[in-house]
């Protein structure tokens, strides 16, 4: 009993002191800000949103709807779920281990996977992701414990609420089921019953999924636009992203190579989640719409934790050595587990610090202030800045006419003709912009020349990625009016 309680409280426990460590540290991410606009909105306001961009990452936001109405939304509230969530996957895998491979091996696994600096940089984030690793191991788990039991509905029910939860997540993670349908056709020639029973599963799961897969798809060009056609160096950088540590990836790859099993089907299930999946995207990457980016395949690294966990218990037969070789990879991960913490990691290769700008208006603001921000060349810097500042800090946004959570969207309606968003009595405006050009230069001309027309810049300030003004009206004769 003591074993088995070690068997997945070693990794969780693992995990949420690896993970929980600088939790709060990096700033939000422009992904996070996101989150955090669109689970402020009520849920009437949600789904309308999601009728029109984002529907992939719904459930996801009325999730955390429910979680920022009882816990707020600092940071260390938006990114707890993430955090519980990988600490979750990291027992689960180690679950999955022990069935796989043996005992030890499942504990190398889920100690392996917690020690992933990627696990820690998405444990951090305010986004999907991390519990999509819980969805896709806990249905892989279910799947297994199916098979135990083939007759039982009720198992065969909780892996299709698994599958439906996966593709609820991040519909490509439910490409795991490739590797699922392998395992299903080689236990299906022992016990034929299994055909029509995993057919019937499946095909539940499926008729979940369909009608978001639809929506999904017909958002696709809109939200990933920016996303390139990746090129053969693009699949072979993929582990570095994947891992977020090469040194990582190099460790991990060399056990998983080492892995042994009496058994074939465990090595073909792990081997196929591991490979096939971010094959498939890259392939499907060369059409109208590119999927291929490191943190839609994050979902095979439990794949790669259980056949690096397998390998390692091959290569060793004493707990010493296995213990060294876990503080080994520990150790050869730290830089890349120091550089997930930094302050700007959530927003490379784009730096921008939110909080200081928030901080050099709050302590220069005075009762009346306006504010225009660079949303011309510049994603979410109106977000970031807005909030770290004081919620009781408000500013009039110049030449903001709808903001997103009034038309139901993620992008705001500005202006037409800006110099009729102009006030005569706001005599201080702070313009935030990107970079360190002449701030005028970094906003939407006709805002600019508006601006110019009226105001003179009183102070620059620079803080790392962008530049705080000050803007003071000016009177007749080209000064500065005086308060």
């Amino acid at each position: 009993m003591r074993g088995r309680v070690v068997l997945w409280a070693a990794p969780l426990v693992l995990t949420l002191l690896v993970g929980g460590f600088g939790l709060t540290g990096p700033l939000l991410g422009r992904d996070e800000l996101v989150t955090w606009d669109m689970v402020g909105r009520d849920t009437d306001r949600i789904l309308a949103t999601l009728r029109n961009v984002d529907a992939v990452h719904g459930a996801y936001y009325l999730l955390m709807h429910g979680w920022v109405t009882l816990f707020g939304d600092s940071v260390l509230s938006l990114r707890l779920p993430s955090l519980f969530a990988v600490a979750a996957a990291a027992s689960v895998v180690a679950l999955l281990g022990d069935r796989l491979f043996g005992y030890r091996a499942g504990i190398l696994a889920g100690l392996l996977f917690g020690l992933v600096p990627a696990v820690s940089r998405y444990g951090h984030e305010a986004r999907s992701y991390a519990l999509v690793l819980f969805a896709v191991s806990l249905a892989t788990l279910l799947l297994l414990r199916a098979l135990d039991r083939p007759r039982s509905l009720w198992r065969w029910a909780a892996y299709v609420l698994a599958l439906a939860c996966t593709g609820a997540l991040h519909l490509i993670a439910l490409s795991v089921v490739l590797a699922h349908a392998a395992l299903l056709v080689a236990r299906a020639r022992q016990d034929r019953s299994l055909w029509w029973r995993s057919g019937l599963a499946l095909a539940a799961a499926a008729a979940c999924v369909t009608p978001l897969a639809l929506l999904g798809r017909s958002q696709a060009g809109r939200q990933l636009y920016w996303v390139p056609a990746p090129d053969g160096w693009a699949l072979l950088s993929l582990p570095q992203d994947l891992f977020a540590s090469a040194v990582g990836a190099g460790a991990l790859a060399a056990l998983a190579l080492t892995a042994r099993s009496e058994r074939r089907a465990p090595l073909l299930l792990c081997g196929i989640w591991a490979l096939v999946p971010p094959a498939l995207v890259w392939a499907f990457s060369h059409g109208e719409v590119s999927y291929f980016r490191g943190v839609y395949v994050l979902f095979t690294l439990p794949a790669w934790a259980l056949l690096a966990g397998a390998g390692l218990d091959a290569a060793r037969r004493s707990w010493k050595a296995v213990a060294a070789g876990v503080v080994v990879l520990a150790l050869l991960t730290l830089s890349d587990q120091r550089q997930m913490r930094q302050p700007f990691e959530h927003n490379a290769p784009v730096i921008l610090d939110y909080a200081a700008a928030a901080e050099v208006i709050e302590r220069g603001h005075r009762a009346g202030d306006a504010v225009v921000y660079d949303r011309f060349d510049s994603w979410k810097l109106d977000g970031g800045v807005a909030y770290y500042l004081p919620r009781e800090l408000r500013l009039r946004d110049v030449f903001l006419t709808r903001t997103p959570a009034e038309i139901d969207d993620l992008y705001a309606v500005q202006c037409a003709v800006p110099d009729r968003c102009l006030r005569k009595d706001e005599r201080r405006v702070w313009l935030l912009t990107q970079g360190t050009d002449f701030p005028f230069n970094a906003i939407d001309p006709e805002q600019a020349g508006a601006l110019q027309r009226r105001y003179t810049v009183k102070v620059s300030m620079p803080v790392t990625g962008m530049t705080v003004s000050l803007l003071e009206l000016t009177d007749a004769a080209g000064g500065v009016r005086q308060p």
